[in-house]
This record gives structure tokens, C-alpha cells and sequence, in this order.
């Protein structure tokens, strides 16, 4: 795909930088909003109402700044890359308006909960808990759908856009994807938990019981999809078993460290540690995954050069957009060092 506008060095560079701040958010909200959506789907399987309301209270405080992140992300890919954010967004619709109403669904059991009746919380419970399972599915199913790439018109002198129908998504790749990404932010939520309650809590022994078994069900998960990415992508195959395959194969040991050391300070209890260990076996995959797809942001539909916004655009939106990142980052840092205290379930959300 040739771009329509040709960019200058400048526009070049700052278009690889957004590529890469873009990429920084996506990973920042699945770190962040990720363990809420994995608290959520394990509160699914907790019987006790007290510790289901305690789960809502562990991120009453954090939860919206953590998906924040997905609304500067959105932000980002229509003020760099236009074009790319409108054929993709027209080829996932369905996906993400089923994620977009998870996330609705779930702010709304957040914050109401509280003042339900007490038979009408068990409702919110369930709300919470679903919605939390149907955005992590509709989600991965979207960067599952992503990875296939789409169609485009090619009709000259004009933005190409997509081409095929509603549920053209749904593939045994993407259904996967979302799969794997329901068992990841299980972990992730296993982890949270045991972080955010006292250590004598009862529902502590209980995520470690749910962490044991989603760590070895998301070593699962990421052999499988690593398998499978090799064998239908040549563009992952390529860059993998090519010239520079030592490359991977250190990224690779990097990330068996990073969970390894994670898989220890959990068994000894170092709950912060576990997580910040996750998360950095999480951030190296995310870079490994930006370093194969690279120049793709659509594999085999968009680079990031041909669906970079025209022109003087680019330049416009860094001098009005860049200086909001290092806000956000002291807003999320702040909201975490508050409410950074262990509860009990004589915290849940009702009382």
C-alpha cells in the first residue's frame, strides 16, 4: 500500500513515534486495566458477596484512569493514522461495540452497586463479572481479527477503505485470541487480588488456588499462539527464523526469566513483586510483537507510513497532544499510590 501523501523526514520520524506511543498505550491499559478485568472474571467464582463487593472496592479508586489509556489510544490512532482508523474500526464493529459494552456495563456495576438493594446486588455482581469476561473476549478477538488483516477498495485518488461484511472477524484464529486473552488477565486478576487484600483474608488462599492453575493454562496459551503465528503468518516466520533469529531467542529467554522470577515471589508471597515481574514479561512480548509486525500496522492492509496522517496534520497533533502523556502518567502514578493500601472484605462496595 503506497501512501497517498508523501511524508517529509520529519513527518517520517514523528509518525514512527506516535506508532510507538500508541503501542505504549495499549500496553499500559492491558497492564493496568487488564488485572481489573481479570479481578472481575474471578469474582464470577467467588461465593461470598462481602468479597465480591471488597474486588469492586480494591479498584474503586484506580479503574477509570486505567482505562483512560484505551481512550488515548483511540485518540491517538484517529488524530495519527486516520485511514487505518477507519477501514479497521469499520471491519471490527461488531468486536468492539460487544467490548465497548462490556466496558460500559462494567463501570455501571461499579458504581451502582453500592446503592442497590440487597437483592439486586447479586445482579450487579453477575454484570460486573460477565462484562468483565465479554471485553477481554470481544478485545482479543479484535487483535486476532487484526492480525489477519482485511480487504480495501484500490480505486485511485481515493482513501481505500474496507471491503467484505460484519463478521468477517470471526475466524479460529480470532476466537482463540480471545480465548487467550480471557486466560492472560486471569492471571493478571489472580495476582491483583492477592495484592490488594490483607494477608489473613480467606479469598487470598482462593486466588492462589485460580493464580496456580491460569499460570499454567497461559504457558499454554502463548506456546499455542506462538505456534500458530509462525505457521499461518509469513510475515512472523520470516522475521523469527531469519538472519536475526538470536534476537528472539534472547527476547524469549528474557521473558521465561520474567516468569519464572514471577512464579517464585508468588509462591513466597511477594505479591507486588509477582505482578511488576508479570508485567514485565508482558512488555517484552508487547515489544516483540511491535518488532515483528514493523513496518505493519495492519498486517498486509496498512503500514504505519501509508496510514499516517497527510501532511502538516502530524505535526499539528504532536504540538497539541504530546505534552498529555507525561499528565497521564503522574495521574495513574498518583491514583495507584493513594489507594495502594490492602483491604478486607469489610470493605466491599455496599458497606
Amino acid at each position: 500500500m503506497a501512501p497517498l501523501n508523501a511524508l517529509t523526514q520529519v513527518q517520517h520520524m514523528l509518525t514512527f513515534i506516535w506508532w510507538l506511543s500508541l503501542g505504549l498505550c495499549i500496553l499500559l491499559y492491558v497492564i493496568l486495566d487488564g488485572a481489573d478485568l481479570g479481578a472481575g472474571i474471578f469474582s464470577l467464582f467467588v461465593s461470598d458477596e462481602d468479597e465480591r463487593g471488597a474486588i469492586m472496592s480494591a479498584m474503586a479508586g484506580t479503574w477509570d484512569a486505567n482505562e483512560t489509556w484505551l481512550i488515548v489510544a483511540g485518540g491517538v490512532l484517529f488524530g495519527t493514522f486516520p485511514f487505518v482508523y477507519g477501514s479497521l474500526f469499520t471491519y471490527l464493529m461488531v468486536p468492539l461495540a460487544l467490548a465497548l459494552w462490556g466496558i460500559i456495563t462494567r463501570a455501571a456495576a461499579l458504581e451502582l452497586r453500592h446503592l442497590a438493594e440487597k437483592r439486586y446486588q447479586r445482579f450487579s455482581d453477575w454484570a460486573f463479572g460477565l462484562s468483565s469476561l465479554a471485553t477481554t473476549f470481544f478485545g482479543g478477538m479484535a487483535v486476532g481479527a487484526t492480525l489477519l488483516g482485511f480487504p480495501l477498495t484500490d480505486v485511485p485518488d481515493q482513501v481505500p477503505t474496507y471491503v467484505g461484511g460484519a463478521l468477517r472477524f470471526i475466524t479460529p484464529f480470532s476466537v482463540w485470541t480471545g480465548v487467550a486473552a480471557v486466560i492472560a488477565v486471569s492471571l493478571a486478576g489472580g495476582l491483583f487480588v492477592r495484592a490488594r487484600f490483607e494477608p489473613s483474608e480467606p479469598i487470598r488462599q482462593h486466588a492462589a488456588k485460580w493464580t496456580n492453575v491460569a499460570f499454567y493454562m497461559a504457558l499454554a496459551a502463548v506456546a499455542i499462539t506462538l505456534v500458530v503465528s509462525s505457521a499461518i503468518f509469513p510475515w512472523v516466520s520470516s522475521k523469527w527464523f531469519g538472519p536475526h533469529f538470536w534476537v528472539w531467542g534472547l527476547a524469549g529467554i528474557v521473558v521465561v526469566f520474567a516468569i519464572v522470577k514471577m512464579r517464585l515471589a508468588s509462591a513466597r508471597d511477594h505479591d507486588l513483586a509477582a505482578i511488576l515481574w508479570l508485567n514485565l514479561a508482558i512488555a517484552f512480548m508487547a515489544v516483540g510483537m511491535m518488532a515483528t509486525m514493523y513496518p505493519w500496522m495492519v498486517p498486509g492492509t496498512w503500514t504505519i507510513y501509508a496510514g499516517a496522517t497527510p501532511q502538516v496534520s502530524i505535526i499539528t497533533f504532536t504540538l497539541a497532544m504530546a505534552g498529555f502523556f507525561p499528565v497521564m502518567l503522574m495521574y495513574n502514578w498518583y491514583q495507584i499510590w493513594v489507594f495502594r493500601a490492602r483491604i478486607t472484605k469489610l470493605a466491599a462496595y455496599d458497606h
